[in-house]
């Protein structure tokens, strides 16, 4: 009788393996655990902080990795360098690498001006309950009631805050502590650094986006951005900063003439740049004088191969500075493209009226 057993015992022990692999639980694929980095509920792509939090909010939770922000300038320029700075100390913050582009003025002297982190008890949305007193009566608390005619309105919420907190908080009247922003890892391109000579052949791209796509895309190959290469021990966001491209000071006559002779440089270059971050862990925010430029056909094709694209109207030098109706703001605020990543449909924003002021510490739309 001993016999049989060891006989039927063998099978089953032969077929174990293909019972436990028919009801083994499926594990999901690991997510890229990056400082700074969550995945987004819409469609998990990865994202990344702005650095201003009604921003992130407005934009769907934040900035997707491989993706482009457009920020159209207001014309003096201080409202959209305020948030390219406000993107650069965000990843200062999260040890994120940074390259940051400039014509005018030096990117050493874009760095000083970073604004300095503050404790996170500093801004708070919501208000704190304060203890009620025992002595305080019920009727004097509920003395003031609001009118018959309102009161059955919903209540609206002028900031743009998310429930979830994501990113850091930053007073602009301080500059960033040198130490802290020496810490971070910073790729500098200084065109007047960079000499650019004209070329023989006849291409789409003027030379200074040529240089600068180049010392990009060398970074990024150097740095281990690139997802291609070999995953190294610890992966990392380079977060690419690009000031006032389509100026003069870039050689390109896009916002000088009504008839460019460079008229497809720089959608020439924002095609590669967006290209070269799709295949990497990077993320741009490039600011642009649209207001400088005639053509509304071309600035809508520069907005239409960026992944993001918003514009700032300040209200300086405008009628609308002394109009009582803006006297709480700013400026206003334009979304012009919104992302639709691995969806069919994109992300809208839940308000089309946005304004933007600038408080003694911090920049937030409402």
């Amino acid at each position: 009788m001993a016999a049989p057993v060891d006989s039927v015992g063998k099978p089953t022990a032969e077929r174990s393996p293909f019972n436990s692999t028919s009801f083994q639980k499926k594990t999901r694929s690991k997510l890229i655990s990056i400082p700074g980095t969550r995945p987004s509920v819409q469609n998990g792509q990865l994202l990344v902080s702005t650095g201003v939090t009604s921003l992130d909010y407005l934009l769907g939770g934040g900035l997707a990795v491989g993706t482009v922000l457009l920020i159209e300038e207001d014309r003096y320029d201080s409202y959209s360098r305020m948030i390219l700075k406000y993107f650069l100390a965000e990843g200062v913050v999260c040890r994120h690498e940074l390259f940051v582009a400039a014509a005018q003025d030096n990117p050493d002297d874009i760095l000083q001006e970073l604004p300095a982190p503050i404790l996170d008890d500093v801004a708070i949305h919501k208000p704190v309950d304060q203890p009620r007193l025992s002595c305080e009566p019920q009727d004097s608390l509920d003395a003031m009631k609001i009118a018959w005619r309102y009161q059955n309105l919903p209540k609206v919420q002028s900031a743009l805050a998310s429930t979830s907190r994501f990113g850091h908080y930053y007073d602009v009247s301080k500059t960033m502590e040198p130490e802290i922003r020496q810490a971070a890892k910073c790729h500098r391109f200084y065109l007047p650094e960079h000499p650019t000579q004209t070329s023989a052949t006849h291409s789409p791209m003027i030379e200074s986006y040529s240089a600068l796509l180049k010392s990009l895309q060398e970074v990024i190959h150097r740095e281990g951005f690139d997802v291609a290469a070999s995953m190294p021990r610890s992966r990392n966001i380079l977060r690419v900063g690009l000031h006032s491209l389509g100026s003069a000071l870039w050689g390109d006559d896009l916002s000088c003439h009504d008839n460019p002779r460079h008229s497809h440089a720089l959608t020439t270059f924002l095609y590669g740049l967006r290209a070269l971050l799709r295949s990497s862990l990077s993320v741009a925010v490039v600011t642009v004088p649209s207001h400088l430029i005639q053509d509304r056909a071309l600035m809508g094709s520069i907005t239409r191969l960026c992944d993001n694209a918003i514009a700032l109207e300040s209200f300086k030098g405008s009628e609308r500075e002394t109009n009582p109706l803006y006297k709480d703001y700013h400026g206003l605020l334009h979304v012009h493209q919104v992302p639709h990543l691995n969806c069919l449909a994109n992300q809208l924003p839940d308000h089309k009226d946005l304004a933007f002021k600038l408080k003694r510490k911090q920049f937030t739309i409402e």
